[in-house]
């Protein structure tokens, strides 16, 4: 399955005026958006600059890669959380406290 990774840049401006660091970081596929603050893509991939042909959200660059070599990171006040249902390093640490 494809997945087509960019900037959101309203959230960035967002961000700056609202002083949050709310994710920038979209993943889209056909069935699903999910968002992050760092991506990472195991396998090939491709940077696109179309400024004829957008996206429909308004991206002019993005990454295209297949979904299963994408890890989405989405920061959480204690720790990382890995997207995808691969692996919750927050809830991971929690458990690994709580048996101190």
């Amino acid at each position: 399955m494809k997945a087509i990774i960019h900037v959101n840049q309203h959230i960035i401006k967002a961000n700056r005026k609202n002083g949050t660091t709310e994710p920038v970081l979209t993943v889209k596929t056909y069935k699903s958006n999910e968002y992050g603050h760092e991506v990472t893509i195991e396998g090939p991939s491709k940077v696109i600059y179309r400024p004829d042909k957008p996206l429909s959200c308004g991206a002019h660059v993005w990454i295209e890669a297949d979904y299963e070599d994408v890890t989405v990171w989405k920061v959480k006040e204690v720790g990382m959380t890995v997207i995808n249902n691969q692996l919750d390093l927050v809830d991971y640490l929690n458990k690994m406290e709580s048996r101190e």
